[in-house]
Formats: structure tokens, sequence, C-alpha cells
């Protein structure tokens, strides 16, 4: 098939374009949020092939992957057909409700008859309203990292984007806490800068400063937007993998971060409490259960092996590549098969 999807989310779309299928992504000449076009620093298949607006009007294509509202139009106004009418289309949902009544939340796809939602969580699912509209989950595949956890380093990993804009959302707050632990290694795009504002607006991190290892300090190194090969080899060198995000649909690096080997240390919130079992990291609401967690995993590096062991294997078994696949491709038969 020739399947057109926009590049949003660069680990999700990692794994989906690496089908049996034709993926065309619209590039425009600013590259920007509707024309970002190939990936440069994620592995992507020569089957993923760039297109213009101009191209896709005059391009067959058999499915459209809409991942916001606005994409829409977009596809009606450069391929010239109404996407869940003149095509089939799906629409993923990718994050949980963010703004009011949360419970409440109405997906801005709610109660349409031309296309489906697949979430990629069953906590999406749950927690959006979406109405009449046909909903499906297709849990999260990923292109399994090509490096091996060793956990040499007695340093905690985070992988995370714009904590310093995010804060709560992506637990910034909570950081200094573990990092009194051990030094925190913080990766992702927009952490620049973060040692700064947490030693800004954490009481009592101000006077001591900022950086990895400072007298007093806060133990923290940011490291900006790696490539991704070079993120996993430095995330198998720390002990843990930390993850503090308060409200996530599933974060795509803690799966990388299972699969590598790494223990998890986590909040127990969103759909973590089903991706991580009991014997493959520690999960709880208390903070302090996880500051005493990572201090375990610290002081015992074979119980750091042995839950990171069993972490590889769920990730394996649950959100493994060729099972992610082969229920995408499902999905798409089914739509096609149906708009025909």
């Amino acid at each position: 098939m020739n399947v057109l999807l926009w590049h949003v989310h660069g680990s999700w779309t990692t794994a989906f374009v690496h089908g049996r299928h034709r993926y065309l992504i619209p590039v425009t000449p600013d590259r920007g949020p509707y024309g970002l076009g190939r990936a440069r620093t994620y592995p992507w298949p020569d089957t993923a092939i760039e297109v213009t607006p101009d191209q896709l009007a005059t391009t067959h294509i058999d499915a459209v992957i809409l991942q916001r509202p606005e994409e829409l139009d977009l596809t009606q106004q450069w391929l010239h057909r109404r996407p869940g009418h003149d095509l089939p289309a799906i629409y993923v949902e990718h994050n949980t409700p963010k703004d009011g009544n949360i419970p409440h939340s109405r997906h801005p796809m709610a109660d349409r008859d031309d296309l489906l939602i697949a979430h990629v969580t069953g906590f999406n699912q749950l927690f959006w309203d979406c109405g009449g509209t046909r909903t499906t989950v297709v849990d999260h595949g990923i292109v399994p990292p090509a490096v091996e956890y060793t956990g040499e380093l007695d340093r905690l990993a985070v992988v995370t984007n714009e904590p310093v804009r995010r804060w709560r959302v992506t637990g910034t707050d909570l950081m200094p806490r573990f990092a009194g632990v051990a030094p925190l290694d913080v990766f992702g795009m927009g952490v620049a800068g973060l040692a700064e504002a947490l030693a800004a607006r954490v009481p009592g991190l101000a006077a001591a400063g900022a950086g990895d290892g400072g007298a007093g300090g806060l133990r923290l190194t940011a490291y900006d937007d790696l490539p991704q090969a070079e993120m996993h080899a430095e995330l198998a060198r720390r002990r843990a993998y930390l993850h503090l995000c308060r409200w996530t649909s599933l974060g795509l690096s803690l799966i990388e971060a299972m699969s590598i080997g790494m223990p998890v240390v986590a909040l127990a919130t969103t759909e973590a409490v089903t991706a991580v079992p009991p014997d493959a990291g520690v999960l709880s609401t208390r903070v302090e259960t996880l500051v005493e967690a990572a201090r375990w995993l610290m002081e015992d590096r074979d119980a750091a092996y042995r839950l990171g062991a069993r972490a590889r294997e769920v990730a394996k078994e649950r959100f493994g590549l060729d099972r992610f696949l082969a229920d995408w491709d499902r999905l798409l038969e089914e739509e096609t098969c149906a708009s025909r």
C-alpha cells in the first residue's frame, strides 16, 4: 500500500515505517511541523519517501494516517480528496487528554462515522470520550536498540522532552530528590538549561548552584537531542531508568530503556502500571518509595541486573516490532477493504 502520514512523533514513526508498505512523508521547503520530511536522527528505511504537497495531488494513496485535527483539512487541500470518504482514514491518538475536566474530555474526532481512532494505549482509549466514533488500541512497538545494558555507571537516566516548559507534567520538580541519591543524566529535546531552571525554581537549590559534582550542587547533567543510537548507548551504561511523568500516554523511551535491559523506577501513573511488571522495576505513587528504590539499585548491582533482564523480556514480548507491524497490517487491510 501507499500510506500517507506526517512525521509527528519520531520514535513511533520510526517503528511504523519499518513495515512492508510505502510510506509517503510530506515535506515542505521550511521543513515545518506539517512538512518535516524524513527523520534525521532516526534510522528510517528507503520505503519512507518524502513527497511535496504538489506531488501528493497526483499520487495514488491507499490510506491516510492522521495524527492532528488540522491534517483533515491538509489532506483535502493537498490531495483534493476527503479523508474518510475518498480514501480510508485512521486517526492515531498519541496523547492523554490535556485540558479541562479530564474524565469528560471530548476527543476532537468524536462522533464521526468516516474514520477510526487508533489509541496507542488502553489508558488513552479509557480516558478520551470519543462518542460514536469507532476506536481500537494498537500497543506501541519499537525498533530494538542495538545495545545491551551494562549499568556500569552509578548514575540514573531520564529521557524527557521540554522538561522546563512542561515541569510538573514531566515530573521535573521531582528530579532534585533523585539527584540526591545519584547523579542524574537527562536526555531529550529541550533539556538544555534544565539544571539552571531547577536551581532558580526549587527552594534551597539556588544558593548551591547547578552542575554535576559541584560541592553541594545539583548533580544533574543535560544531554540535548542526541542522535537516537548515541543516546541508547549512553542509557545502557547508567544503572537505572527513571520515569517521572505524572501525565503521559506511555513514553516510548521507557519501552526502549526496558528493551536495553534497564531496571525501571517509575511513578505508577497512566499506562506505566501495565507496561512495567513488579519484577522489572519499582513503581509507586509515593516519591519516597521511589527514592529508596533508586538508592537500592545503586547499592545492589545484582538486583539491578535481575530487574533489567526481566524488563527486557517484557519489552520483547509486549512491544516487539513484529507484533506492532502485524497489528497495523491487519488494521490497514480491514479499513481499506471496508472502504471498497
